[in-house]
């Protein structure tokens, strides 16, 4: 059992993650804007927080085993994310990123010529993020990116993993959000892709 904290624990990815915590027994203090959108389980510490309030967020952090972040990337600031951890003392930070960059014959999936306008900005964001990353050298950070299609249904816990590519099954490049958060956990729990991206997928 881990004692951790879930930023952005209220939205489609973050209360995955969060049942799939409590299911597995961890402590989790889940923040959010509006912690009554958290859902009531089994260790689980609903507390309000901000993204861009960088102190508070330090405050809310410290002590804990590992940090899992889950929010948007376009409504939240990576450096400010990354330096609130750093500032925290906490070691392990897994990230839910995107599919943007994860690359299709050798280019990021963003630069396919029908990549949705309407995601742009968030992929964008996403691979700015993941840069990041790969320039912190004094975090344990992981950032876990879902195939291009994710969307609402079962937790059925059979699915692949792969590293930089984009995982494509017979139907496409699917995972559902319920499976993504058991692919994440799984890493908090046995981790395996330090200092990596890693993509999960059917």
């Amino acid at each position: 059992m881990a004692n951790i904290a879930l930023i952005g624990a209220s939205g489609r990815g973050g209360s995955r993650i969060l049942k799939e915590l409590s299911d597995r027994g961890h402590q989790v203090t889940a923040i959010a804007r509006n912690p009554d959108r958290i859902a009531a389980l089994p260790g689980i510490r609903a507390v309000k927080g901000d993204v861009f309030d960088e102190a508070g967020l330090v405050h809310l952090l410290r002590g804990h085993d590992a940090v899992i972040s889950a929010v948007h990337f376009t409504a939240s600031d990576a450096v400010s994310l990354i330096e609130a951890v750093r500032a925290s003392g906490v070691r392990r930070y897994v990230v839910m990123g995107g599919a943007g960059s994860l690359l299709v014959g050798g280019k990021p999936l963003i630069e396919s010529p029908d990549f949705p306008e309407v995601y742009k900005a968030e992929a964008s964001k996403g691979a700015e993020f993941l840069e990041l990353l790969k320039r912190t050298d004094d975090l344990d950070w992981s950032f876990v990116s879902p195939s291009a299609e994710i969307f609402e249904g079962e937790r059925t816990g059979i699915f692949r993993i792969g590293k930089d590519e984009l995982l494509v099954g017979a139907e496409g490049s699917r995972i559902s959000f319920e499976d993504f958060a058991v692919a994440l956990v799984d890493e908090i729990e046995t981790p395996n892709h330090g200092r990596q991206r890693f993509t999960v997928g059917y």
